[in-house]
């Protein structure tokens, strides 16, 4: 498929700057994808869209202040980094700005307290750094970091919790899982008190979520790989979900990567951990998922050729297109879609 299929024009003024006032008073569109019917509600209402027996799955990755700022020594050039990983032994992935000039054995001074030793040169901006420091690696990243916003987010973020999902635990992302950034501690309540079922699974995402397709054909196109895991008893109480015919719906295209990866691997829900380099592009037949919430996503992402493999990309298309002359915002900060099965 040529990736112009997926291009659309985009106001800069839909590109959300900041969150909503509160995470659940965001607009939702809702795409009924059996029928091509849309309905305009606010976020709050999606638990007039789940059934007491829904299963709602969501990733509980945290982010990471994975952007340092730093000095090349011994030139003084500024040098920015963005850990997408941390490894074994004080080593992590990064992409690089002005990444041409950082070379094999480069020091990047990030603070007195922090240096970074540039061990491998791959490619696409990325290098593999020895980070030398004293203490806790976290606790120094909390001190020195800051959180990833996107680039094409310009205003100061005024409180630096409203790029974390409320549920968010386990520390890896270098970009927020953003479709759970709509869900607040009393939306969590209401859903549990109707009957509906909430999982978590982990997906640190790094570079593969919203590395840009550069290609014209996407088959061509490499997704990086991202960490994942599933625990046993999750695993388990989505195969009686499964079993029982009841509906499971994740929430961001994290939360479905992981699950169509693992459900694609085994034929059912398992136990397991590993690196997914999954690509759900159309006509991808989905195994594991019923419905997905999701934001509104980047033209000629591979984000948005994932909704349209679920809908099909001329509902999505349409959808967009209506989004944009209801003045819905985009993105990270955005609105939200809930695409359902009926």
């Amino acid at each position: 498929m040529d990736i112009n299929e997926f291009d659309f024009k985009l106001p800069e003024r839909l590109i959300a700057q900041h969150p909503s006032d509160k995470r659940d008073e965001s607009r939702l569109m809702v795409l009924h994808k059996n029928t091509g019917l849309i309905e305009h509600r606010h976020f709050y209402d999606i638990i007039d869209y789940l059934k007491p027996g829904d299963v709602l799955v969501r990733n509980n990755s945290k982010v990471i202040p994975a952007r340092l700022y730093g000095i090349k020594e011994p030139t003084g050039a500024q040098v920015e980094l963005l850990i997408l990983k941390i490894k074994e032994d004080d080593i992590c992935e990064c992409l690089c700005g002005n990444a041409k000039a950082i070379k094999l054995n480069t020091i990047i001074n990030c603070g007195d307290i922090l240096k970074a030793e540039c061990i491998e040169v791959r490619e696409e901006g990325i290098r593999l750094f020895k980070m030398h420091y004293e203490g806790i690696f976290l606790e120094i990243l909390e001190k020195l970091g800051q959180m990833p916003l996107p680039p094409y987010i310009h205003e100061k973020l005024k409180d630096q919790s409203r790029y974390q999902n409320v549920y968010a635990s386990i520390l890896g992302s270098a970009a927020c899982p953003t479709a759970g950034l709509h869900f607040t501690e009393e939306l969590n309540d209401k859903l549990l008190a109707k009957g509906i079922e909430i999982e978590e699974v982990t997906l640190h995402v790094g570079l593969g979520t919203f590395k840009p397709v550069k290609v014209e054909k996407i088959e061509n196109h490499h997704m990086h790989h991202e960490y994942y895991m599933m625990k046993e008893d999750v695993a388990a109480r989505l195969n009686k979900a499964k079993e029982e015919g009841r509906r499971i719906i994740s929430v961001g295209t994290t939360s479905t990567r992981t699950l169509e990866t693992i459900y694609a691997k085994y034929g059912c829900f398992k136990a397991c951990d590993g690196q997914t380099d999954i690509f759900i592009y159309p006509p991808y037949e989905f195994k594991a998922i019923d419905c997905q919430i999701t934001n509104f996503h980047l033209p000629k992402s591979t984000l948005i050729m994932m909704i349209s493999a679920f809908a099909s990309k001329e509902m999505i298309m349409h959808a967009y297109q209506e989004a944009i002359d209801n003045e819905y915002r985009f993105f990270s900060f955005g609105d939200s879609m809930f695409i359902d099965n009926e």
